[in-house]
């Protein structure tokens, strides 16, 4: 059996990457796959806690699924906005995403 803190390790490297994709990159595509990074770190720490803490019970498998969820419509969203920003801006990088400054 795997030890826990095998799985919280990591979670915590994946969070990391997911971390450095959104301070470091400057593309809106980049910025959304860190995000994505970042909640299956979570994912990945809300199964694990699961598993080791109460496996007769279903709630870390549910709120894992309702991440997903939130994940999906993160991307749907994000994704509507970066094509709609790319159409009327012909850029994704996101300093040159000034659309609300007057």
């Amino acid at each position: 059996m795997i030890p826990l803190s095998w799985y919280l390790i990591l979670a915590a490297a994946l969070f990391s990457v997911g971390l450095y994709g959104v301070l470091a990159r400057k593309n809106a595509i980049a910025i959304l796959m860190g995000v994505e990074l970042m909640l299956n770190a979570v994912n990945i720490n809300l199964v694990a806690f699961w598993r080791y803490q109460a496996p007769e019970q279903v709630v870390g498998q549910v709120f894992a699924i309702m991440v997903f969820a939130v994940s999906a419509a993160e991307v749907a969203v994000g994704l509507a906005l970066v094509i709609s920003l790319y159409r009327r801006r012909r850029t994704v990088v996101a300093e040159n995403i000034d659309l609300l400054k007057w």
